[in-house]
């Protein structure tokens, strides 16, 4: 039977037919290559991350809830316990150098790479890095291991393609903590450790602002100050932190749990 193009029907068809599998070869060339690209990316088929985020910790908010000490506790260490902002490392909660989405989430555990403590700086991590905890976090595998091991399993690995190893994850977060100083910074306009005093929130951003011209993020326990974020491009030069957090009328406008006057709360070590 001929149409009015003069084409049969079973013609038409075929036609038709070999238009939809050309085009659906085409989709699956181009879902291939996507998928052959994210993986190239980061190695799991997770997205490239938007930006860093480096999270601080106050020690003396920390170590006020020791109670018992063991020797991964640097709030146990007596005199040579930590006074300064160190990097944070906790089971609980997002810390150290990490990959972030700009929609407040992020990837996690992107390869199979296992932590190898010969590749780290372990002086400068125990000093500058320490844990202010007791007890050993999961890996991503499951199984227990250091702290350490926990932020360059968790975090490290999708750090890629701007960090590509174990022992750059530790240099780079390193030299990052030492270029912008918040504890000198914070000295330098006078907000120092104290148990008695108490200070506007707003000074104590509007310092970090002024220091390296972006938004840190706070987060404070019956407010004393126990966490801060900074946040940077992937070259490392600062950037405003997640959801932008801004000053009205002197009050601090933002996620965290800080009242209007905070503490940095000094400590003596159970040690």
């Amino acid at each position: 039977m001929k149409g009015k193009g003069g084409y049969s029907l079973e013609e038409v068809t075929m036609a038709s037919l070999s238009a939809q599998t050309l085009l659906c070869l085409q989709l699956a060339i181009t879902v291939i290559w996507l998928l052959k690209v994210t993986v190239e990316v980061n190695g799991r088929g997770q997205k490239e991350f938007d930006y860093f985020a480096l999270a601080l910790q106050w020690p003396g908010t920390f170590c006020q809830r020791t109670r018992h000490c063991c020797s991964s506790n640097a709030c146990c260490r007596g005199s040579n316990a930590p006074t300064e902002f160190t990097i944070l490392l906790n089971i609980c909660v997002v810390d150290g150098l990490w990959p972030d989405y700009n929609d407040g989430t992020w990837p996690a555990c992107c390869t199979r790479s296992d932590f190898d403590e010969h590749e780290v700086l372990l002086g400068a991590l125990n000093k500058y890095w320490p844990s202010l905890s007791c007890g050993s976090p999961s890996t991503c595998h499951g199984t227990k291991g250091s702290f350490w091991a926990h932020e360059w399993e968790k975090h490290g690995t999708c750090s890629f393609p701007v960090v590509r190893d174990e022992y750059n994850y530790f240099l780079t977060t390193l030299n990052v903590y030492f270029k912008y100083n918040v504890t000198k910074v914070l000295n330098e306009a006078g907000y120092v450790p104290s148990n008695t005093e108490r200070y506007p929130l707003g000074g104590i951003v509007s310092a970090i602002e002024n220091a390296f011209h972006a938004t840190p993020e706070l987060t404070c326990s019956k407010g004393a100050v126990e966490e801060l974020h900074l946040c940077f491009y992937k070259d490392f030069t600062p950037r405003d932190c997640g959801f932008k957090s801004s000053l009205k009328n002197d009050i601090y406008s933002s996620k965290s749990s800080c009242p209007k006057y905070v503490s940095l709360p000094s400590y003596v070590s159970l040690g």
